[in-house]
Order: C-alpha cells, then sequence, then structure tokens
C-alpha cells in the first residue's frame, strides 16, 4: 500500500480497456516535478496513439500511470515518443465498484 495524495486526475473517455504501468527507477529518487514533467509530454502525445492518461502516483523511486488506451503498445510506444520512459511493467486492470 502506499499513501495517496490529492491531484487532479483527467476524464474518463469511452475506451473499455484499463492499463497501469510501472516505471522502477530502483534507487533513483524521483521527484513528483520531474513525474509532473514527464506526464504533461505524455498529454501531449496521447492523442496520436488513442490513449487517455488518467492519473499517476510516486513513491521513491517507482511511478505507477493508470490509462485507458487500445492495447498496452498504444501506452508504451506514447511514453516512448514523449520521453523516452519505457515501463518496466504494463497490466490490464479492470475498475472496481464504488
Amino acid at each position: 500500500m502506499y499513501p495517496v495524495t490529492e491531484g487532479k486526475e483527467s476524464s474518463l473517455n469511452g475506451e473499455k480497456n484499463f492499463y497501469l504501468d510501472v516505471h522502477d527507477f530502483g534507487t533513483q529518487k524521483v521527484t513528483p516535478q520531474d513525474v509532473a514533467a514527464a506526464h504533461q509530454k505524455d498529454l501531449a502525445v496521447e492523442g496520436k496513439y488513442g490513449v487517455n492518461f488518467i492519473n499517476y502516483w510516486v513513491n521513491g523511486g517507482m511511478v505507477v500511470c493508470l490509462s485507458q488506451a487500445p492495447d498496452s503498445s498504444a501506452v508504451i510506444n506514447t511514453h516512448r515518443e514523449a520521453h523516452g520512459l519505457i515501463p518496466q511493467h504494463i497490466m490490464q486492470v479492470k475498475p472496481g465498484e464504488k
């Protein structure tokens, strides 16, 4: 479990596929400012691949992104073009009930 702080998340779109992707930078600390800058680059490219980045979380050297996309390769291609930081893991997830 990780503590979560408030932030503005993007609205959902009609895409039914949700993905969590994990960037693990190991012992290298990642600042929220660094991640916010990379996220802005993702947002500038996401439409090209049909991706909708909803939110992200930072914990030490780990960054987790939640998105909607046609498939996992669209998420990877968006990250690759936006800033070159390819996730180590990506998994399809299903939203839970509230």
